[in-house]
């Protein structure tokens, strides 16, 4: 009868330990998943930092533009504003863009330039029309950093347009279509911001679709 007994005692023992796992297995199992949630956080927090870093730097013409860098030294990395950026070295506008501003720059994209009559733009470039070339681009300059939301509020407290005064001294209309700003150049002409507060370290830039043109 007392082996029976202790037999049994012992059987329940087995059973408990077989049920729960032996200490060591325990500590193992534990530490295994606590290395498995550390490694998910990490993940999570570096998908995290990966998007705020996205959303910080937004990319245009394939490349990041860096809010910590200024206007010429992010355009220059966008392969959609080469011909924009020859267009402001040619006029000499690199280190006026280069300072401290704030500017308010809307970037026509190389399609944009396409849109111009054959051969405009390579006219444009010689060094003869430097004060013609300088005059278009100053044109799509704003001082002060104008963002979308200061223009769409200037848009509705103007009851359905804005008033613009560029560095070249004319003025650029701008108005809302279908939840875009489109801006109105002084010849009748339409541009659409198609990449709006694209941040600079010397103020904002918003990428339009078509070239715009003054008086």
């Amino acid at each position: 009868m007392r082996k029976s007994i202790i037999f049994t005692a012992f059987a329940g023992t087995s059973l408990l330990i077989s049920a729960c796992g032996s200490p060591a297995s325990n500590t193992a199992m534990n530490a295994n998943s606590n290395r498995s949630n550390m490694a998910m956080n990490s993940n999570m927090n570096s998908m995290q930092s990966n998007s705020n870093m996205a959303s910080d730097n937004p990319m245009v013409g394939g490349a990041p533009m860096l809010k910590t860098r200024d206007i010429i030294d992010n355009a220059v990395n966008s392969k959609d504003h080469t011909t924009l950026v020859a267009a402001v070295k040619a006029a000499g506008l690199v280190d006026t863009l280069k300072g401290p501003g704030p500017f308010t720059v809307f970037a026509p994209t190389n399609a944009a330039f396409e849109k111009l009559p054959a051969g405009t733009v390579d006219t444009l470039l010689k060094p003869e029309n430097k004060k013609t070339l300088t005059g278009i681009l100053t044109y799509h300059v704003v001082s002060g950093r104008q963002d979308a939301a200061s223009i769409k509020k200037a848009i509705e407290e103007g009851t359905g347009k804005a008033t613009f005064k560029t560095v070249a001294g004319g003025t650029l209309t701008a108005s809302l279509e279908g939840g875009n700003v489109i801006l109105t150049d002084e010849k009748g002409g339409k541009s659409t911001v198609t990449i709006a507060d694209v941040m600079q370290s010397n103020g904002v830039i918003h990428v339009v679709d078509t070239v715009l043109m003054p008086k």
